[in-house]
C-alpha cells in the first residue's frame, strides 16, 4: 500500500496525475460488443450517443482465434465512430481486456493505449483476485499513457469474479485513484464459489423461505399448503459491494442478467440493484439497453418528492435541520439527505438525457404550479 503522500503521484514519469475524484458521468447501461461480430460491429455508429457506455469485449465470449480480431476490431471502431470516446463524447467507451492470467492481455493494453488511448474512457479487468492485481495494471497503464503522451489518466473498473475477490473488496478499492468502480460476475463467482445453480445472475427457484405453519389454538398444524418466495442469491453480494464502492468514492454496478428473453426478470434485478446503491448494470442484448436505462434513472414521482421534501426542509429551518410533517408523513435531516442524492443524481442524467430533462422539468413546472 502506498503511503498517502505518494498515492496521487504518477507512477511513471510523464505519465498524467491521476484524477481525486472519479468524474460522475451516466452508465446506467454497460452494452457489450464483440468487436470482431461484423454484425454487432456495425450497430455501433447507430448505438453512440444513445448508451451511457459501449463496451469492447475482448475477453469471455471472444473465442480464442479471434482475440486479436477483436482487439483490431476495437481500434477500427474508436478511430471512425463519431460520438465514441473521450470526456465530451455522447457514449463512453470501455473495454474489458482479457483476465491478467492470459497470454493476450499484455498486448490488449499495449495496443489499445497506443493507439486509441485518447477515445478509450474505461479498461475493465477481470477476475480481479486482490489489489496487487490493480497495482500491476495501474503501473502499467501509467508507462503506456506516458510513451503515448497522454494527458488524461485511464481509469480502472474491476469485476468481482471470485470468493477472494469479495473477501478483500475493501482493498481492491483502495488500490489505486483510477478505480472507477467495481461490477458484480455472478457467473464466474458462482463456479468459484461452488454454488449449486448455473444460472447467470437472477434469482434461483430452489432458493427460497417457506411460510411458517399454521397452528389451531392447541397447537395442531393446520393442513394446507405453505407459500414458498423465491429469494435473491447475490443480495449479500451486491450490499457488501456497495459499502466497499461507497466507502472508497467508486461506483458499483450489478453486472450480465442471461436470461436475454425474460426482460421481466432482467428489469426487477436491475430494480433490486438499483434501490441496494448500483448506479448501472450490464447490457448483453440491445433490449436490456432501455431497461437499464430506465431503470437507473430516478422515475418523475420520485423526483417531484424528493424536490417537495428539500424545498419544505429549506422553508422549516433553511439549513435543512429539524423535521417537518408532508403528506402524513415525517421528514427530517435524514430525509433529507435521501431525497438529495435522487436530486443529484436526475440532474446529472437530466444534462445527459433529453428526454429525462424534459420529464423532469414538466414534474417542476406542475410543483411551481400546486
Amino acid at each position: 500500500m502506498r503511503p498517502p503522500k505518494d498515492f496521487f503521484r504518477p507512477l511513471a514519469v510523464g505519465a498524467p496525475e491521476p484524477l481525486r475524484e472519479i468524474p460522475a458521468r451516466p452508465s446506467r447501461a454497460i452494452h457489450f460488443f464483440d468487436p470482431s461480430n461484423e454484425k454487432m460491429a456495425a450497430k455501433v455508429p447507430q448505438l453512440a450517443g444513445t448508451v451511457d457506455v459501449l463496451l469492447g469485449n475482448l475477453e469471455d465470449g471472444v473465442r480464442a482465434d479471434r482475440k486479436e480480431a477483436a482487439r483490431a476490431g476495437l481500434v477500427r471502431i474508436a478511430r471512425e465512430t463519431e460520438g465514441l470516446g473521450g470526456p465530451d463524447a455522447g457514449s463512453q467507451l470501455w473495454v474489458r481486456v482479457n483476465a491478467l492470467d492470459s497470454p493476450w492481455v499484455l498486448d490488449d493494453l499495449t495496443t489499445l493505449v497506443s493507439e486509441i488511448g485518447d477515445r478509450l474512457d474505461v479498461v475493465m479487468v477481470p477476475k480481479v483476485q486482490g489489489a496487487e492485481d490493480i497495482a500491476y495494471v495501474d503501473r502499467l497503464l501509467a508507462q503506456l499513457e506516458a510513451r503515448a503522451g497522454l494527458t488524461r489518466p485511464l481509469l480502472v473498473h474491476a469485476i468481482l469474479e471470485t470468493a477472494r475477490g469479495v473477501a478483500g473488496v475493501e482493498e481492491i478499492c483502495a488500490a489505486s485513484p483510477r478505480m472507477q468502480g467495481l461490477s458484480l460476475g455472478p457467473a464466474d463467482l458462482a463456479a468459484d464459489r461452488r454454488m449449486k445453480t448455473t444460472r447467470v445472475g437472477g434469482g434461483h427457484p430452489g432458493y427460497v423461505v417457506r411460510r411458517d405453519p399454521r397452528k389451531t389454538s392447541d397447537g395442531v398444524d393446520v393442513e394446507g399448503e405453505r407459500p414458498t418466495y423465491q429469494q435473491d442469491l447475490w443480495h449479500y453480494t451486491i450490499s457488501r459491494m456497495v459499502d466497499a464502492c461507497v466507502a472508497y468514492g467508486v461506483y458499483p454496478y450489478y453486472g450480465p442478467f442471461g436470461d436475454i428473453a425474460d426482460v421481466v426478470a432482467c428489469e426487477d434485478q436491475f430494480r433490486n440493484a438499483y434501490l441496494l446503491g448500483c448506479v448501472g448494470a450490464w447490457s448483453l442484448h440491445p433490449v436490456q439497453i432501455e431497461i437499464a436505462q430506465r431503470v437507473f434513472s430516478p422515475s418523475v414521482e420520485d423526483i417531484a418528492h424528493a424536490r417537495r421534501v428539500v424545498a419544505a426542509m429549506s422553508r422549516h429551518s433553511g439549513d435543512g435541520t429539524g423535521a417537518v410533517l408532508l403528506e402524513g408523513k415525517m421528514e427530517d435531516d435524514a430525509s433529507l439527505k435521501q431525497c438529495l442524492v435522487l436530486v443529484e443524481l436526475a440532474e446529472q442524467l437530466a444534462a445527459r438525457d433529453p428526454e429525462l430533462r424534459k420529464a423532469y422539468d414538466a414534474i417542476a413546472g406542475a410543483e411551481d404550479a400546486r
